[in-house]
């Protein structure tokens, strides 16, 4: 009996000390003219040499929480996120399902949540990323897949000059 007990106590500890507090996770604006938000984003991004990259999911979503997480604490993801790109967060939920937005980028939400997306300076599409494909288990990302997506999208990687030949 007391080793069923003890198994039980590591087993509540462990789910405790691998949960997410969702109640401190606003990063999305149910509220917010996507549209627009977009724009805004777009411009800045032309200006700056840099292309967009849009998370679209909730406040809901656990894996949007654990991946906007991943990226702003890791130093080196974070610095490549903010040399290369404009991140702009894309609110899926029943307050705001964003249809219209979802529609003219092919439909992402099939890949379920979060869904990347890599637009360039003028807005248009050139990618959609299932974030599945960027984890690592049960729990995080992976460290390399991650920043690999975010080289491999690039605008030095899209750069047309990156590949003349000599």
């Amino acid at each position: 009996m007391r080793r069923i007990l003890f198994l039980l106590f590591i087993l509540l500890n462990s789910c405790v000390l691998f949960s997410q507090d969702m109640t401190k996770f606003h990063l999305y604006k149910p509220d917010e003219n996507a549209e627009q938000g977009i724009a805004v984003a777009v411009k800045e991004a032309k200006a700056q040499g840099k292309f967009v990259f849009v998370q679209i999911g909730g406040n809901w979503c656990i894996w949007c929480a654990r991946f906007n997480d991943f990226i702003t604490t890791d130093k080196q993801i974070d610095s490549l996120v903010s040399a290369d790109f404009v991140v702009y967060h894309m609110n899926y939920s029943k307050e705001n399902y964003n249809a219209t937005l979802l529609a003219k980028y092919g439909y992402p939400q099939r890949f379920g949540f979060p869904v990347f997306l890599i637009l360039d300076g003028e807005g248009i599409l050139l990618h959609i990323q299932n974030s599945a494909y960027l984890e690592d288990g049960k729990k995080s990302y992976d460290r390399d897949k991650v920043i690999g997506f975010f080289n491999d999208w690039s605008p030095k990687a899209l750069d047309p000059k990156q590949y003349k030949e000599q």
